[in-house]
């Protein structure tokens, strides 16, 4: 496994991070979401991202690996549905924050992101206002900002933030056209979401829900080349190896997947000329596509 400085952090993550919303869900058998997470770590994957909103997630990791909190850097995301609170708001954001460190039994967490929340809600700066805090009583590390478009141009511009996370694949490039460059000359950190762009060259006609039906439109209209890899191998290289990004951030429940998407990683970056060709697809096709928040 390869590590990388997180931006000015001080924080050095995997190159391939868990994202652990897969991991949510009530009805998956217990013993194998504890051999599941604890596989991730026995991987060398030091990087685990969940959301208050993420079902059992939070509750799951603080359960399993929580007698191992000093092998990873844990990541989350706050600011809503606490008790009957505004969300965002500065009481909403803080009590959500202080029911994640419950949840994942720890008195501190690395990275905690305000999860997707519109620009207006930066420039009200309460949300971002409880983040600031909490980091001067040491219960997080990082102030984040998980989102795309417009908001993530501010909240890179404003200067509150020391990490981004946002969607960046083969169908989704804009943000990092546009928005890591600047991100990175600040010293920001960057997390990698949907490398694989929701896998939806499984599909053999157009799927439901908002996120596979737009990047299945995305993958016929770039009709990219494959150059003889497979798909994930594809995805996962070229997401990974992308300018600015620390770490990628991908969702399984089986622990060859895990392997798997290390051995793609092993390869290192695709070689020029495909990513030359992925990325005039996008050029040509793309420039006008949002970020998939």
């Amino acid at each position: 496994m390869e590590y990388t400085d997180f931006g000015n952090t001080g924080i050095k993550v995997s190159r391939l991070g868990f994202g652990a919303g897969h991991i949510g869900n009530q009805d998956t058998d217990e013993r194998s979401i504890e051999h599941l997470l604890n596989a991730v770590l026995d991987h060398g994957i030091t990087l685990i991202d969940t959301a208050r909103s993420y079902g059992e997630s939070e509750q799951r990791i603080g359960r399993y690996l929580s007698h191992r909190r000093g092998e990873f850097i844990l990541s989350t995301k706050v600011g809503y549905t606490f008790s009957d609170k505004p969300d965002w708001s500065y009481d909403a954001t803080m009590g959500s924050l202080h029911e994640s460190l419950i949840r994942l039994k720890t008195d501190y967490i690395d990275i905690v992101h305000l999860h997707s929340c519109d620009k207006q809600v930066l420039e009200h700066g309460e949300a971002t206002a409880a983040l600031e805090k909490a980091k001067v009583q040491g219960k997080i590390r990082v102030v984040a900002y998980s989102g795309e478009n417009d908001a993530l141009a501010y909240a890179i511009q404003s200067g509150q933030f020391g990490s981004l996370q946002c969607s960046v694949n083969l169908f989704d490039q804009n943000s990092l056209i546009s928005r890591v460059p600047e991100a990175v000359a600040r010293g920001m950190g960057i997390i990698a979401k949907r490398p694989l762009g929701n896998a939806v060259w499984r599909y053999d006609s157009r799927p439901n829900g908002h996120g596979h039906a737009v990047y299945f439109d995305r993958l016929h209209q770039l009709n990219l080349d494959l150059h003889g890899l497979t798909w994930n191998e594809l995805s996962i290289r070229y997401a990974a190896f992308s300018p600015g990004v620390s770490s990628i951030i991908t969702g399984t429940m089986k622990s060859e997947h895990l392997a798997d998407n290390i051995r793609f990683l092993e390869k290192g970056r695709l070689p020029d000329e495909i990513i030359r060709h992925i990325e005039s697809r996008f050029i040509e096709k793309g420039t006008g596509w949002d970020g998939l928040i």
